[in-house]
C-alpha cells in the first residue's frame, strides 16, 4: 500500500515529463499550432453560411434578369415590330437611290453648275486671255473628274438598289431568321442561368451537410 501512494504521489511528474518529451520531438509543435489554429465545424459552418447568405442576392438579380430577357426574346409584338422598322428602313433607302431618286440626281446637279461655269468664262471679260484659259482648264479638269465620280456613283446606286430589292422580296425569310435569333438568345438565358442554380444548389446542399452533428 505505501508503494502504491509513492507511485500516485510520483503521476503527476511522470505526466508533466512525458507531455514535455511529447512537445520537445520534431514537429510537434507545428502539429500542436495547426490543432489550435484549425476551424472547428462550427466556424466552418459559419463560413459557408456567410458566403451563402452573400450570394443569394446576386443569384435573385440574375433570376429576375433572366425572366427579362426571356420575356423581350419571346415578345412576338416586338420582333414584329421590328421586321416593320427594318421593312421602313429599307424601303426609305430604295427610294433614295432608285433611278431620279435623290442620290441619282447629286453627279447630274454638280455637272450642271461646271458646265454653267465653263459657259461663263467663254464670255468673261475681267480676265486676261492667258487667264482665262488657265480657269477654264481648271473647270475641264473638275469636269472629268466630276463625270467619272458620277459615273462611279450611279453604279453603285444601281448595284445597292437591286440588293434593297432582293432584301425586299425576302422579307418574311428574315423575320424568320431573326425570330429563331431571339430564341437561341433565349436558349442561352436559360443554359446560363441552370449552371447558376446548380452552382447554388451544391453551395447549399454543403451547408446543408454541416447541420448535422458528426456521426449522425
Amino acid at each position: 500500500m505505501k508503494m502504491l501512494q509513492i507511485v500516485c504521489a510520483r503521476l503527476p511528474l511522470v505526466m508533466a515529463a512525458m507531455l514535455a518529451a511529447t512537445l520537445a520531438l520534431p514537429g510537434s509543435s507545428a502539429r500542436a499550432a495547426d490543432a489550435a489554429n484549425a476551424a472547428s465545424p462550427v466556424d466552418e459552418f459559419s463560413k459557408q453560411l456567410e458566403d451563402f447568405q452573400k450570394s443569394v442576392p446576386d443569384l435573385n438579380r440574375r433570376i429576375q434578369d433572366s425572366a427579362t430577357s426571356i420575356d423581350r426574346t419571346t415578345d412576338v409584338a416586338k420582333a414584329r415590330a421590328e421586321i416593320d422598322e427594318l421593312r421602313a428602313e429599307v424601303s426609305a433607302l430604295l427610294g433614295a437611290v432608285a433611278d431620279n431618286g435623290p442620290v441619282s440626281q447629286l453627279g447630274v446637279k454638280a455637272l450642271a453648275h461646271i458646265n454653267d461655269k465653263l459657259r461663263e468664262l467663254q464670255q468673261d471679260t475681267r480676265f486676261k486671255p492667258e487667264e482665262r484659259q488657265y480657269l477654264i482648264g481648271q473647270w475641264q479638269q473638275l469636269q472629268e473628274q466630276t463625270e467619272a465620280a458620277t459615273k462611279e456613283l450611279d453604279d453603285a446606286r444601281g448595284q445597292f438598289a437591286g440588293l434593297l430589292q432582293t432584301l425586299q422580296q425576302n422579307e418574311d425569310f428574315i423575320g424568320e431568321l431573326l425570330e429563331i435569333r431571339q430564341a437561341e438568345r433565349a436558349l442561352e438565358v436559360i443554359r446560363s442561368l441552370s449552371h447558376d442554380i446548380r452552382d447554388a444548389s451544391n453551395q447549399l446542399n454543403k451547408l446543408i451537410g454541416g447541420i448535422k452533428p458528426p456521426g449522425a
